[in-house]
């Protein structure tokens, strides 16, 4: 019922650690996904924050979720947005686009809380270039039964319906179990994979990992169960045919437009982002290898 188990790569970033867990050496993609970091659950000290300063990305979407704390949104064309709990903020970056993401002034003084998911999702062929946009949606479907409750972020799940934006057939959901939940694990998209973010729970039988990213089978039914409560993430979608060239914060079906997003970033092409334009993130020092998947 497990096709991998992915083990995530951590980096301790002095007051939180990310974990990556794809893309990996066994997997590049599960649906659309390509990136996938989780990070916290951490206690920042009074006065400090996250503070991503500005960068670029093309060709692909990322999406943020939080299970604790909030992050202030600005990008290249004009959005800001806090994200909290309860609120996927879709960015398409398309054709290109900046964007930053820093702890709001108020979190700070409280000593900001970080806990939560963020991904990239590769755009299709055929849509890789189109215009950025960006969306905070916070009108989610829920779905509850007893001791399992749903929220479905991207997507079609559990017979509802996520308003937000999907490029390529996608599925996110986060999912909350209390003690002796249960949930089924449609087998509809191509391919799917669980996270235990907390907790402890398994799926017909198999323990899941914390952190631990497991792609399952495709075509068949399973169940996700809990006997003590646990938090579980359930991603994937439509399986992509042609191989993505990642390098730094691009993704692409062309090598040639990776290479031109790096010289346009090293140029200073791309577009400020308003109020927040005195310091951007340079290009990597040793150009780092261009990774293609699959």
């Amino acid at each position: 019922m497990i096709e991998h188990i992915l083990t995530p790569t951590t980096h301790d970033l002095g007051q939180f650690e990310v974990r990556r867990v794809l893309p990996a050496k066994k997997r590049s993609m599960v649906g659309p996904f390509i990136f996938v970091d989780q990070f916290g659950p951490a206690q920042l000290d009074l006065g400090s924050g996250m503070d991503v300063r500005p960068h670029p990305h093309i060709n692909l979407a990322t999406v943020t979720w939080l299970f604790e704390g909030a992050i202030d949104h600005r990008d290249s064309i004009g959005s800001f947005a806090t994200i909290r709990p309860g609120q996927v903020n879709l960015m398409t970056a398309g054709k290109g686009i900046v964007h930053s993401e820093r702890s709001p002034a108020a979190e700070r003084n409280a000593g900001p809380r970080l806990y939560g998911m963020q991904t990239w999702l590769a755009l299709p062929d055929g849509r890789e270039e189109i215009d950025p946009a960006f969306e905070a949606v916070t009108d989610l479907p829920i779905v509850e039964d007893g001791r399992a409750r749903a929220i479905v972020i991207m997507g079609e799940l559990w017979g509802e319906r996520a308003p937000t934006t999907t490029h390529a057939d996608t599925i996110y959901a986060e999912i909350v179990l209390g003690a002796g939940g249960a949930i089924p694990l449609e087998e509809d998209a191509d391919e799917r994979a669980v996270m235990l973010v907390g907790g402890e729970a398994s799926v017909d039988g198999h323990e899941l990992k914390l952190y631990e990213l497991a792609v399952l089978q495709p075509g068949r039914d399973m169940t996700l169960e809990s006997k003590s409560g646990a938090r579980v993430m359930l991603l994937g979608g439509e399986a992509f045919e042609n191989k993505r060239h990642v390098w730094w914060n691009f993704v692409s079906s062309s090598r040639d437009r990776i290479n031109q997003a790096k010289e346009d970033w090293r140029e200073r092409r791309f577009p400020e982002v308003p109020g927040d334009s005195e310091e951007r993130i340079p290009l990597p020092e040793g150009e780092p290898k261009t990774v293609t998947y699959p």
